[in-house]
């Protein structure tokens, strides 16, 4: 059993959440250098990249775009800016964009316009013969470096000791995790979930154990656990900084579901404040919020769902209806546009976009392209055969539940 105490921390990612935050309604475009002067990690990119304008930005890159035709597919998440995000064959979240490029295997070059995570899943599900490129390597996740793979076996490794190894507790990772983590669950009998199948993949769970270790993002399990009865007196958090994560051995037998402690940094922004501010402008304002948001803001929202539900109420709600959105700002914005006819705008007053899917700049995007032409591949992301296998395993499962 684990019985130290760890020395908290907080992943850089955290730290750097904010530094794209602005008062300003819009996010607007700079060119690759200016955007360096935000103290955040970078990437380093050759020099001749740094003070492109967007205008020639855009012709070089479809113009590499047409030289490679359909050796390369680039897939673009809903998060990223609109900059990128226009030069996407597919748009989606994580899971969907990763399916879409193994739907593809013509294309010798899959280009994830996403973060770390995203790129690594790709991996899993896309041919041998497929390279998969991160853009920007710096694009990381807050909420995935909140669960280490050091921590996570740690805390395995004590759960199965107090609740009494195979089959005592089913481990549940939210896509948003590490390979690592991911082929943890296909070893131990786990499951991968999104936010639209949690409910389905944590109904699976408990056909094979009263118990499930919910992974890594706490709200996302906590509002899923109450939409499924359960009551938060059969929930408790585990903390990787204290022995047993806070807990007894008693407290952890009793639990149904064990919520690692972490959070997406976006989603837990929005507050019962921001909505009770819109209701107060906009008396017939619906609220829907993303269920990685705080058990507060889902309660008192109207509707919550994924990112591809909160896109599918908003494009098909009647026209002159009002939204105020718990979500990511670049999704929010994109919405408005799509939607002339209503009002949608995002809860948070202030701007602030995912700082890591921020980074993905079309600089970035431009330089693997044209290092594509080359024949050089900068930024290609490899999982090990054994990660690989045991990941496709628990996404197989999740697959059979969606």
């Amino acid at each position: 059993m684990v019985t130290r105490t760890k020395q908290p921390t907080v992943p850089i990612t955290e730290i750097e959440h904010s530094a794209f935050c602005r008062p300003e309604n819009e996010l607007k475009a700079k060119a690759l250098g200016e955007e360096l002067k935000v103290n955040v990690r970078w990437q380093r990119i050759p020099t001749e990249y740094l003070h492109i304008s967007a205008e020639e930005l855009d012709r070089r890159i479809e113009r590499v775009r047409t030289e490679l035709g359909s050796k390369v597919t680039i897939l673009g998440h809903h998060y990223q800016r609109e900059e990128v995000i226009k030069f996407a064959d597919y748009q989606g979240d994580s899971f969907k964009l990763s399916a879409d490029a193994a739907s593809h295997p013509e294309s010798d070059y899959i280009v994830f316009c996403g973060v770390h995570f995203m790129a690594e899943t790709a991996c899993v599900l896309c041919g041998p013969h497929q390279k998969v490129i991160l853009p920007n390597t710096a694009a990381g996740c807050s909420m995935a470096d909140m669960a280490p793979m050091d921590d996570v076996l740690d805390a395995w490794d004590d759960l199965t000791e107090v609740l009494g190894g195979d089959g005592a507790v089913v481990p549940v990772a939210y896509m948003n995790t590490i390979a690592g983590l991911k082929a943890l669950c296909g070893k131990q009998g786990g499951i991968i979930c999104t936010s639209s199948n949690a409910a389905a993949a944590l109904e699976w769970s408990y056909q094979r154990s009263e118990r499930v270790l919910f992974l890594p993002d706490q709200h996302l399990g906590r509002n899923t656990g109450l939409k499924l009865g359960l009551d938060l007196e059969d929930m408790v958090i585990w903390n990787p900084f204290r022995p047993l994560g806070g807990n007894t051995p008693e407290r952890l037998r009793k639990a149904k579901l064990i919520l690692w402690q972490g959070h997406c940094s976006v989603h837990t922004r929005f507050t019962t404040r921001q909505i009770a501010a819109a209701r107060e402008r906009y008396p017939d304002v619906k609220i829907i919020a993303h269920p990685e948001c705080t058990m507060e803001v889902v309660q008192a929202a109207d509707m919550d769902g994924s990112t591809e539900f909160i896109r599918k109420v908003i494009n098909e709600a009647p026209a002159g209806s009002v939204w105020g959105v718990g979500t990511e700002i670049s999704l929010v914005n994109r919405l408005a546009k799509q939607n002339p006819d209503k009002t949608v705008f995002c809860l948070d007053p202030v701007v602030c976009p995912c700082s890591t899917m921020y980074r993905i700049h079309p600089a970035y995007l431009l330089w693997v392209l044209e290092g594509l032409v080359k024949g050089v591949v900068v930024n290609q992301i490899v999982v090990d055969e054994e990660t690989l296998r045991y990941s496709r395993i628990a996404l197989e499962r999740m697959l059979q539940v969606v």
